[in-house]
């Protein structure tokens, strides 16, 4: 059986954002096996699996990234909507706009210290809407 439910997120400030709850309190009835999806719609956000305990590493991840993709780059030209808008392309092309987490005896089967993160790589990203998509 498949069953799917678009969600719209509150509005995030730009950097890695735990969601794991919202998504469970967007999920019910899951089977006893299957597979969850998580699909975000947007070109410049993504999503991750990732530590869920030390808040430090949402900084890091930030960090790191804007070290590796900087804005305001002279050979860019996709600039028409500010500086961190094709920066914020390639880290959602680098992060990718989906995950998939196997159902296990009717919960999420994540690992002790995993969590799903929206990656926030705009200054005003905006309400993001994922799709959730579980079948079994």
């Amino acid at each position: 059986m498949i069953k799917q439910k678009e969600i719209i997120l509150p509005e995030f400030n730009r950097g890695f954002h735990l969601i794991t709850d919202i998504i469970m309190k967007n999920i019910t009835n899951l089977p006893e096996f299957g597979m969850l999806n998580i699909f975000i719609k947007h070109t410049s956000a993504g999503l991750i699996l990732s530590e869920n305990a030390d808040p430090s590493v949402r900084v890091d991840f930030e960090n790191i990234f804007n070290k590796l993709i900087p804005e305001n780059q002279s050979f860019y030209t996709h600039i028409f909507e500010g500086s961190d808008d094709m920066p914020s392309h390639v880290k959602s092309g680098i992060t990718g706009t989906s995950v998939t987490i196997p159902i296990s005896k009717h919960k999420l089967n994540l690992g002790t210290w995993q969590g799903v993160y929206l990656c926030e790589f705009r200054n005003t990203g905006g309400n993001r809407r994922i799709i959730l998509t579980t079948y079994s």
